[in-house]
């Protein structure tokens, strides 16, 4: 079936150039989203490969699977468009009238989309290769993204294409036209800077199932904090070393006080709507300004939660961009 649909496609065939396609457009798309932490990126991304691949179909010639030859294609074109992006600008907080308190320290600039749970069926449940290290599900967390993002561009293809997809070393190096040795050197780098930054397995305590009640009950506890501005209410819920990032504003806030301290001066100035949504395989929630009766609520973005146990660890913000990807209005209409 496959070698008669790539002999269709190199005779100039559409339909079955999409058939033999299609099965791998979606973990394709979450492919390029490690590699560019960015949803409108990746999509980007694949589109661009997807073309290059159809005008590429001719020189196909078998010697590797048609995923395989896919994988090298989208993973070229993302470190292509990493290239092609050089460093983005720092971002700066600006919320009339809002003067953020001193940061606990200033992040590394990261250029952080949250990519939609509604979208990672079919992305993240393809079978891993023999070499694989990571769970496709932790390996689209926030925190395996923030570590991926601070790697060098070939590092990090390394790293994805190894021990998250399990592709063997001479496959890895075929597809970067480099050799074993390399890849091999590039990956014990990428793991040792990895490590460092994403929690062990078991540091944590076991995070509730999604979508069970326990969840459900801590989102509600959040959403009602929000809504009311109770701070003390929110900080009952953090842990100890509760994390608040906005990537791509590089201010942090690390532990119970000072990320009370921010929200002390948000909620002066301004209280929340939330809607329910999951991203990255983790609770979240759209945030919109209350507003009086009759007032449109406006959006300001995604918070997504890392939870540790019963207790939130991290609260990372998006701004209200990303809030079409995932089928999110704008604002809200009048209370």
């Amino acid at each position: 079936m496959t070698t008669d649909l790539v002999a269709r496609a190199q005779a100039g065939d559409g339909e079955a150039f999409r058939v033999l396609t299609e099965p791998y457009r979606r973990e394709l798309q979450v492919h390029c989203y490690r590699m560019l932490g960015s949803f409108q990126d990746a999509e980007d991304a694949l589109q661009d490969a997807l073309l290059a691949a159809w005008q590429g179909i001719g020189a196909f010639e078998g010697r590797a699977s048609i995923r395989t030859w896919l994988y090298r294609i989208a993973t070229n074109r993302c470190l292509n468009a990493l290239r092609a992006a050089g460093r983005r600008p720092t971002v700066q907080a600006s919320v009339p009238g809002f003067a953020p308190p001193e940061p606990s320290r200033l992040g590394e600039v990261l250029w952080l989309e949250p990519y939609p749970d509604a979208l990672l069926l079919g992305g993240i449940d393809v079978p891993p290769g023999p070499d694989a290290h990571y769970a496709q599900t932790e390996a689209v967390s926030l925190a395996f993204m923030t570590a991926l993002q601070v790697l060098p561009a070939r590092q990090r293809a390394v790293l994805v294409l190894r021990e998250v997809l399990g592709f063997p070393a001479d496959e890895v190096a075929d597809m970067l036209d480099t050799t074993v040795a390399s890849v091999h050197s590039a990956l014990k780098r990428a793991r040792s800077a990895v490590r460092r930054r994403v929690p062990p397995a078991g540091a944590s305590e076991l995070a509730p199932a999604p979508g069970s009640p326990a969840e459900r009950a801590l989102v509600d506890r959040l959403t009602r904090a929000y809504r009311s501005g109770d701070v003390d209410a929110l900080v009952a819920l953090l842990t100890d070393d509760v994390l608040l990032a906005m990537p791509p504003i590089p201010l942090e806030y690390v532990g119970r006080g000072p990320v009370a301290g921010f929200f002390t001066e948000v909620f002066r100035l301004r209280t929340y709507d939330v809607v329910p949504t999951r991203a990255n395989g983790q609770p979240a929630v759209g945030t919109y300004l209350r507003a009086p009766a009759g007032e449109v609520r406006h959006g300001t973005g995604i918070d997504v939660l890392t939870l540790d146990g019963d207790r939130i660890r991290a609260i990372t913000h998006f701004d209200s961009g990303v809030l079409p990807s995932f089928g999110l209005p704008r604002s809200l209409p009048p209370r």
